[in-house]
């Protein structure tokens, strides 16, 4: 199954892991989305982001309006929506121009701290 991270730490802890990669030439298993805080993450990914990535979850490449469709949401709003999920690198764009999110599943982790 095709998994994406959605994950909250340091831009050093990233960089770290991209380091190691690229000297051992090992690649993570899974596809990762860094965020640095845990509100930048539901910044990107509000109720309405989450309820578009579900509908999108394994079915291809659809248009804007069709995934608005899925939702029973107006097509200007869900079409905000892609754009901000296309710029965190969370969506895609096929070769048709459709949007796809090439996953079968979303992990999100992080860790609250206690103050």
């Amino acid at each position: 199954m095709k998994t994406i991270t959605l994950d909250v730490r340091t831009p050093a802890d990233s960089m770290a892991e991209f380091t190691l990669a690229w000297k051992t030439g090992k690649s993570q298993k899974s596809a990762r989305i860094s965020f640095a805080k845990p509100e930048l993450l539901w910044r990107v990914l509000t109720a309405k982001r989450w309820e578009l990535l579900k509908i999108l979850c394994g079915a291809g490449p659809v248009s804007i309006r069709e995934a608005a469709r899925r939702v029973g949401r107006d097509v200007k709003a869900v079409h905000g929506d892609v754009t901000a999920l296309l710029n965190a690198g969370i969506l895609d764009r096929s070769e048709n121009g459709r949007i796809v999110f090439p996953y079968e599943a979303v992990k999100v982790e992080f860790l609250l701290h206690a103050a």
